[in-house]
């Protein structure tokens, strides 16, 4: 095992003094490490990848998250807003969509001078290292500056930082259809016809879903999102069809509990069932997709979907396929980078045992900080969605308590930086099932499974 230091240092290297902190990731988690490091007079510069702040969050903006506002504010960010600006936070108690997280929340974060000065959109990290330095060489790495290889509008550039927050999140790298992990044979004959989680089947997506048949594959909550708008498009166009495909005996993840405290997210599964026992939704179980062809069986569909099921093999025919089967973190990015990850769901090793989703819910993980995501490589941290790996019990106020823990580390405060709190709403799902069965793990209405932002 990898002996890691958690002793902070008392001086940075003097060629790391004037760099700043370089954070991976304008989104929920990425935006309060900045204001976390802001109101430690930290010098950080946050890069995102879309041309929006949220770019992610509003590829599902359509989405009501069953998250209530008062889990979805990160409190250093709400003392910043209060404090430079007349921002008044939304009721509480009240479901905002992610465009509405968006608007009412990040962008005026984002806006603030001391964050917007220090923000690069446009801007894809595509590698992290240490400069001059491979993962093989150990003699004062740690006082080597990293060194992130980025893409723009201008071609590839590379900056250089003291540290970095990685809070690029999983929306970008889906998990394969295939049960194996792998693509499934085909995949590229008709990956056109493959939609990412949680389309806007009644909005911006429509001519795409209205009067076709529609095959949803993954077992939580991004699945179970996209199929009640698909029932509600059924409604208005009597041509389009659903079939949901799960591959287990059951959807484990959206079954309704009586100990949900998220009351909107507890409707769900209901929902979903109630549709499936009126026949307006198909459910495919024990289906493991094997291989994708282009032409159906029924001369109008065009794709064609084969899967193990029992002992045989059967074939399904649709127009779509919408992949709700779950996110992984892009660890290509990271291949530089001295990590110690979990082998299972590739989480930090500390961590890991805490979100295991085979014993806990979104509600049951532990309070965690800088000391359970320090990795092997000194200053350098994977905080929100993507620290937990494939793990799917991610909720946003376990993102702002890890930013908080490590912003403090990093600015030399241990005693503040090990002393995580965090009240988190009590869950009776999603300690079910197998790592990496449902939907996106991550936000909440558009979690793939019972957790969300």
């Amino acid at each position: 095992m990898t002996l890691i230091d958690l002793t902070p240092p008392t001086t940075l290297a003097p060629r790391l003094q004037a760099l700043p902190v370089a954070i991976i990731g304008a989104g929920p988690i990425g935006l309060a490490a900045a204001a976390n490091l802001a109101e430690r007079g930290l010098d950080f510069v946050l890069l995102e990848a879309g041309d929006r702040i949220g770019a992610s969050v509003l590829q599902w903006g359509h989405t009501r998250l069953f998250s209530p506002w008062k889990h979805l504010i990160d409190p250093a960010a709400q003392r910043l807003l209060l404090a430079q600006t007349d921002w008044v936070a939304p009721p509480g108690d009240s479901l905002p969509t992610g465009a509405e997280l968006v608007a009412r929340f990040l962008a005026p974060l984002a806006a603030l001078p001391a964050i917007a000065a220090r923000t690069r959109l446009g801007v894809d990290v595509t590698d992290v290292s240490r400069e001059g330095m491979d993962r093989t060489r150990t003699a004062a790495r740690a006082q080597a500056p990293f060194l992130l290889r980025v893409r723009t509008a201008d071609g590839v550039e590379e900056l250089t930082a003291r540290a970095v927050i990685d809070a690029s999140g999983t929306y970008r790298s889906p998990n394969s259809l295939g049960s194996s992990g792998l693509d499934p044979l085909g995949f590229d004959e008709v990956a056109e016809l493959v939609s990412h989680a949680l389309p806007d089947a009644l909005g911006h997506d429509r001519a795409a879903f209205a009067g076709r048949h529609t095959v949803v594959v993954g077992a939580g909550h991004s699945a179970a999102n996209t199929l009640l708008q698909l029932a509600e498009l059924a409604e208005q166009d009597a041509g389009t069809r659903i079939t949901w495909v799960i591959r287990n005996a059951t959807a484990a993840r959206v079954s309704t509990s009586p100990d949900d405290e998220l009351r909107a997210r507890a409707s769900i599964g209901a929902r979903v069932d109630a549709l499936v026992a009126a026949g307006r939704i198909e459910l495919v179980d024990r289906f493991e997709i094997v291989r994708l062809a282009r032409g159906g069986d029924d001369g109008a569909s065009v794709v064609r979907i084969t899967g193990r099921r029992g002992d045989g093999l059967e074939t399904i025919s649709a127009d779509r396929i919408v992949n709700a089967t779950g996110f992984r973190p892009n660890l290509d990015m990271l291949r530089e980078i001295r990590l110690e990850l979990d082998e299972i769901v590739e989480a930090p090793r500390r961590l890991a045992p805490l979100i295991d989703p085979n014993l806990h819910s979104c509600g049951t993980v532990e309070p965690h900080g800088f000391a359970e995501l320090t990795q092997p490589e000194r200053d350098f941290f994977i905080v929100g969605m993507k620290s937990y790996g494939r793990a799917p019990t991610f909720l946003l106020a376990t993102g702002y308590e890890q930013v908080r823990s490590v912003s403090a580390w990093l600015a030399g405060d241990a005693a503040a930086a090990r002393n995580v709190e965090l009240v988190l709403p009590a869950t009776g799902v999603c300690s079910t099932g197998e790592p990496g069965e449902a939907g996106e793990p991550g936000r909440a209405g558009a979690g793939g499974t019972a957790c969300c932002s």
